[in-house]
């Protein structure tokens, strides 16, 4: 599938706070910890609990998100498909979608019981 300009700005403007919980149920359910939701996070964007939850209480959206993220040099590593896209496939002019794409082919992964060596992509 292809992404389009509009589903770019759709996803930069949906708010970080109103899908954080869905991607915490999603992996508690499969025996992960909210611990390990964060520290994947933060392994990609470089924000840890404490500005997590700023960004939640302020009601940012994913595009301010991405915006400030230092993400991971080995984001890049992060491939396959999530919703039907495949990440490496997705263009360089729709980063927010990348990025958030990335990130949930992350948390995908730790719900699936994946080992967290594994997830953040070390070595």
């Amino acid at each position: 599938m292809k992404v389009t300009a509009k589903k770019n700005e759709q996803v930069a403007n949906m708010v970080f706070a109103s899908i954080y919980p869905h991607y915490l149920s999603r992996i508690e359910k499969n025996g992960r910890t909210k611990e390990e939701l964060n520290q994947v996070i933060e392994w990609l964007t470089g924000f840890d609990e404490k500005k997590l939850h700023e960004f939640m209480d302020n009601k940012v959206t994913f595009g301010t998100f991405f915006k400030g993220a230092k993400m991971h040099p080995n984001a890049h590593l992060i491939k396959g498909v999530v919703c039907g896209y495949r990440i490496e496939e997705i263009e360089d002019e729709f980063e927010i979608y990348k990025r958030c794409r990335q990130m949930e082919k992350l948390i995908d992964e730790l719900a699936k019981g994946r080992k967290m060596e594994k997830i953040l992509r070390e070595g």
